[in-house]
């Protein structure tokens, strides 16, 4: 009841825009039709699940993080004044930070050489990076050794929804077996993937600590480019939400990825992407040779539930453990840095306020020194 008077209350904000629904398991919903984000609260004692649905499309996943105490009130504060993944955004010091460059989002370890794995994350159609964010940044807050780079798809026309352009990995023509053969454009995205994770393991990350993961058309993308990368490339797993196999009559597993891991999560209600079609896709793969791959279901409809979220944490956990001790990125010396460069550590330390009044290039080498040395 009190989650429910403060929700009221906090929807006085935007009161031409908001709507509470209560449900049987006491749980209720509140929608911001105008900027397109619905808050679904469990009026649960451990926690508050916040799904946000994002609003390029209905059919679009929702995402959920949990909190706990009165965070979540204060959470739901700038929710009602903000749109977007902007109001999950975190404004206290975490592990991670999070930029963004011409659709391209990373969220990674503030101290470079914390990291030890990659995961590369491709979203759903008519959607971008920012749709992902939130997820990105909930995993990386419990697994802070992994970088999470999210691209954007070309925009372009897509027939099946009338020719209207909209970010897609390639062309739909339909959602049938026979329409999803003709999936002109992956194989340019595909390439667009291969060469993000090429950077990272010029970085010194191997490609066996690298991971793909999607939802929908960027699961489609993430089979169709993991499972046909090169036997010296092969990655550490694959992860497929809401996701089928696309042009499966052209597909052909490398030889050597037979026992990577794929993790697929479905919604049994699903009307966009069908449950038949997972198995489908699962039976497919499973007569070209892969052995590893788990198809699991969820009472959800084309969407990402914390069920699988929670999912998605284990495996990554299990393919991409921690790997204590062993450092692959070789951090630059702070003396051999410009001061351009310096500045760029010092923010992505988190010392911007200590930095306060330096004005000599030795003052930000020492700062960033010091700080290395007392880690």
């Amino acid at each position: 009841r009190t989650f429910q008077k403060t929700c009221r209350a906090l929807c006085r904000y935007r009161p031409s825009s908001h709507s509470i629904i209560t449900n049987k398991d006491n749980s209720f919903a509140i929608g911001l039709t105008a900027s397109g984000i619905s808050h679904r609260l469990n009026n649960n004692r451990s926690f508050t699940s916040i799904v946000f649905h994002k609003r390029a499309n209905r059919h679009l996943p929702g995402f959920a993080y949990f909190f706990n105490g009165f965070a979540t009130v204060s959470l739901l504060l700038c929710a009602t004044k903000t749109s977007g993944a902007a109001a999950y955004q975190h404004r206290a010091m975490s592990s991670h930070l999070t930029s963004r460059s011409d659709g391209l989002v990373t969220v990674s370890p503030r101290d470079e050489e914390v990291q030890t794995a990659t995961i590369v994350i491709c979203h759903g159609l008519g959607d971008s990076a920012e749709g992902f964010v939130d997820v990105a940044e909930h995993l990386s807050s419990r697994m802070p050794h992994i970088k999470f780079i999210l691209p954007t798809a070309p925009t372009q026309p897509v027939t099946m929804n009338m020719g209207m352009a909209m970010p897609s990995w390639y062309d739909i023509t339909g959602l049938d077996e026979r329409s999803n053969e003709n999936c002109v454009g992956i194989e340019k995205s595909r390439d667009t993937i291969l060469d993000l994770l090429q950077k990272e393991n010029d970085r010194g990350i191997p490609f066996e600590r690298m991971a793909l993961a999607g939802f929908s058309q960027g699961a489609a993308l993430s089979l169709f480019t993991g499972l046909q990368i090169d036997a010296e490339k092969k990655l550490a797993g694959i992860l497929v939400l809401s996701g089928y196999l696309p042009a499966a009559k052209k597909f052909a597993l490398t030889s050597g990825m037979e026992n990577v891991p794929v993790l697929h999560c479905h919604g049994t209600m699903d009307p966009m992407v069908q449950y038949a079609m997972a198995e489908k896709s699962q039976a497919a793969l499973v007569e070209k040779g892969l052995k590893n791959y788990e198809l699991k279901s969820f009472p959800i409809q084309h969407t990402v539930s914390p069920s699988e979220i929670d999912e998605a944490k284990i495996f990554f956990g299990t393919i991409l453990p921690r790997n204590e001790g062993t450092l692959y990125i070789k951090v630059k010396d702070p003396a051999e840095m410009s001061v351009k460069e310096l500045k760029a550590a010092i923010s992505r330390a988190g010392l911007g306020r200590q930095a306060l009044g330096l004005m000599e290039k030795r003052e930000f080498v020492k700062l960033l020194q010091d700080h290395r040395s007392n880690k």
